[in-house]
């Protein structure tokens, strides 16, 4: 029930590491994707809590006091 190496085609040692390598690459774009969207995120976030507030633009003394 073991396998028969002696029967395997050259082929094999081709394709399995061309199938790795497709996904290694895939893999590597999309997660450069995600990271690329996470940081784009948290620098919305850090500019959203930097933003004045309309009293403070406008520069509204009574509105911080």
């Amino acid at each position: 029930m073991g396998v028969d190496f002696g029967h395997m085609h050259a082929g094999h040692f081709i394709f399995i590491p061309a199938v790795l390598l497709v996904g290694m690459v895939i893999g590597w774009i999309l997660g450069s994707r995600a990271a690329a969207d996470a940081y784009a995120a948290e620098l919305r976030k850090r500019e959203a809590r930097r933003a004045p507030t309309p009293a403070e633009s406008r520069g509204d003394r009574t509105a911080g006091s």
